[in-house]
């Protein structure tokens, strides 16, 4: 069988290669869409229990509640203060069991990077997430309410903000 390099296999070879180099382009964590190096032992830890959750929006309280448990010497405890640090929302794809498979920033604190990353660690040091049984995949989207201190609260489950004078 003759494998010569044609223009054409030439063609093909050079458009594989490009394609291979794009997909890693803004993937530079763990996992697909980070914009941070922060790394975590995606889906290493315990499995919580499981979500019963019917749709996207009731799986943002639980999603959100783990990450509490996970991190509750880093929420903001009472009302926030009128002034933020920093906001990002973020969208996380979950799979079935759990485990974190992908994130996408609708909205990220790009002034501090800093944040992005710990916000990034934060999601993947908590995966595996609870099971949401009656979905399967789920996209879990939540805003991040970040302090000056480095604690946090989710809008899930903001205890609010101060008003400002």
């Amino acid at each position: 069988m003759n494998r010569q390099l044609t223009p054409r296999r030439l063609a093909l070879a050079a458009s594989v290669v490009s394609a291979l180099w794009l997909a890693g382009c803004g993937s530079t964590g763990s996992v697909p869409g980070q914009l941070s190096g922060a790394s975590g032992d995606v889906g290493a830890g315990p499995v919580p229990s499981a979500s019963s959750a019917s749709s996207a929006r009731a799986y943002r309280r639980d999603a959100a509640r783990h990450v509490y448990e996970a991190n509750r010497s880093r929420i903001y405890k009472g009302q926030l203060p009128p002034v933020l640090y920093a906001v990002g929302t973020l969208e996380v794809n979950i799979d079935a069991g759990g485990k974190v498979r992908s994130m996408h920033w609708l909205r990220a604190p790009k002034h501090a990077p800093e944040v992005i990353a710990e916000i990034e660690r934060t999601v993947l040091k908590a995966s595996p997430f609870p099971p949401a049984t009656r979905l399967g995949s789920v996209t879990w989207t939540d805003t991040w309410l970040w302090d000056e201190s480095g604690r946090f609260q989710l809008d899930t489950l903001t205890e609010g903000q101060q008003q400002g004078d």
